[in-house]
């Protein structure tokens, strides 16, 4: 007698796959996480860098540095230089005329426990002789014997008009001091209150101001 599978009879089913369990489609999507993981901490790592030894954005906070630089202005501070001599193991040391960033140690117990850090323009360079008197800063040096008045002799001077430098001041620069002043005399903390200070707490040196959008400026 022939004999029959029953109707219902069903063969058995075999899955081929990963043993893990995970899909294809899940080790796809898995690796796709972490790539853009590895982008995103690339990129923080890369603008860290960047901010830490390139350049900064700051906002100015007072009014020392007027009239060529108002409070709330946006600027972008250049690093590199400071970054470099570091690297070489040399001092970085800003030019005449230019305006940096520095650290001021003190300074949170002196002006603001929020502010950290000052924004000058250089007067006088190591081993300079810098004389304030009669309201006028007088520069000697080995190029200058006789002294000349850097508010008049750099382009800074002819751009805007500095006023009267109040003090009395005589001091000769270590060779790795600068004096800093503020534009604004009259209401500027700067090396006439707290003397030189040493060419390793430059921060960088002013490139451009940003904001306000009007008067966006290269300096």
């Amino acid at each position: 007698m022939e004999q029959k599978s029953p109707a219902n009879s069903q063969q058995p089913s075999v899955v081929v796959g990963d043993p893990s369990g995970k899909t294809p489609g899940s080790r796809s999507a898995f690796r796709e996480l972490l790539s853009t993981i590895g982008v995103l901490a690339t990129a923080l790592l890369i603008a860290l860098a960047l901010i830490g030894f390139v350049f900064q954005s700051y906002e100015v906070s007072g009014e020392s540095m007027e009239v060529t630089l108002d409070n709330q202005d946006r600027l972008i501070i250049w690093k590199l230089p400071r970054t470099w001599s570091r690297v070489t193991g040399h001092n970085y040391v800003p030019n005449r005329g230019d305006i940096i960033v520095f650290d001021e140690e003190g300074l949170a117990d002196t002006i603001n426990p929020d502010v950290k850090q000052l924004i000058k323009r250089v007067i006088g360079l190591p081993g300079d002789h810098v004389v304030v008197k009669d309201g006028i800063i007088t520069v000697y040096n080995s190029e200058h014997p006789t002294g000349f008045q850097p508010d008049k002799a750099l382009p800074y001077g002819s751009e805007t008009t500095i006023p009267y430098t109040s003090g009395n001041i005589d001091i000769t620069l270590n060779d790795d001091e600068i004096f800093v002043c503020g534009d604004n005399r009259g209401n500027s903390y700067d090396s006439r209150s707290f003397g030189p200070i040493p060419v390793n707490s430059v921060v960088g040196k002013l490139v451009a101001r940003i904001y306000p959008v009007g008067n966006i400026e290269k300096f």
